[in-house]
């Protein structure tokens, strides 16, 4: 899909397509010019076309990373807003790979990509993590390897008569049926959380695979092979993304030391609907 931006004389002439992958974390895009109408000619313009792409490349990216959810409250542009990211932080964290011609010379094209995880790695700014208590009453439960949320279905919306699809976000936070805050950014090891995020989001398939662990092998390597699985049961947030969980499931992590470190080493994945997991844009 492409759209035309305005920003300079040559912005009819520029395109731009991309797709915000939570899967992979990444969002990718392909930047066009169509140097026949921009009225550049090669081979002495491509240089000119070249840097032109450069120059554009703030003003085409910033629309599309500013809607990225932050939290259930906070959108990329909100924080910027606010003074909490810059955005020349998020112009560090566009990769790009050399721009090159169309095969009939009409046009220039590069790819850019900027992963997620690296975006919101600035702002996880605690050095250490908060202390994740037990219940005063454990439960007699088994340790897991990890956590897998199933919340791929529409859901009841937590202090409200509607239901929706519980949405991708950089810091999502898991709450428990009394609204106890089980999980949330200042409570994962902040080295792992600045590396790997805080949760891995998945679809269904994922974890019904027909091999021995019925689960993708990526996956295994995050919550291994005895994950526990729980089905979320409502969404919460001003934007629904973050799952509410039962309170006797959320005893069966909170009630043994390993399966507190879970939370702590972001051992987590969420199973979202798959119409959730990518979006093109615009």
């Amino acid at each position: 899909m492409l759209c035309l931006l305005s920003f300079n004389l040559y912005a009819q002439e520029i395109n731009i397509s991309g797709i915000l992958q939570w899967e992979r974390m990444e969002f990718n895009a392909i930047i066009t010019l169509n140097l026949q109408k921009a009225g550049i000619k090669l081979p002495a313009g491509r240089s000119q076309a070249e840097a032109l792409l450069e120059d554009e490349l703030p003003e085409l990216m910033r629309p599309f990373i500013n809607e990225i959810q932050a939290d259930s409250s906070s959108t990329i542009a909100d924080l910027i807003n606010r003074g909490e990211l810059s955005h020349t932080t998020f112009l560090e964290k566009v990769h790009s790979m050399p721009p090159a011609l169309t095969p009939d010379l009409s046009s220039i094209f590069a790819r850019y990509s900027v992963n997620l995880i690296s975006l919101g790695a600035d702002l996880i700014r605690h050095s250490r993590p908060q202390r994740i208590s037990p219940p005063l009453i454990p439960a007699h439960v088994r340790d897991y390897t990890g956590i897998i949320i199933i919340a791929d279905e529409n859901l009841p919306v937590r202090g409200k008569s509607s239901s929706a699809f519980l949405l991708p976000c950089l810091f999502p936070k898991i709450w428990d049926s009394e609204m106890n805050l089980i999980f949330e950014r200042n409570m994962i090891d902040p080295q792992i959380g600045r590396s790997k995020g805080l949760v891995r989001y998945i679809s269904r398939e994922s974890i019904y695979r027909a091999v021995p662990s019925a689960m993708d092998e990526e996956l295994v390597k995050l919550v291994g092979d005895n994950p526990l699985r729980i089905y979320a049961r409502g969404v919460f947030g001003a934007v629904p993304t973050d799952p509410v969980i039962d309170r006797e499931d959320a005893l069966l992590i909170l009630s043994t030391e390993n399966n507190r470190r879970l939370l702590l080493e972001g051992r987590i994945a969420i199973v979202l609907d798959k119409k959730e997991l990518s979006k093109t844009v615009p």
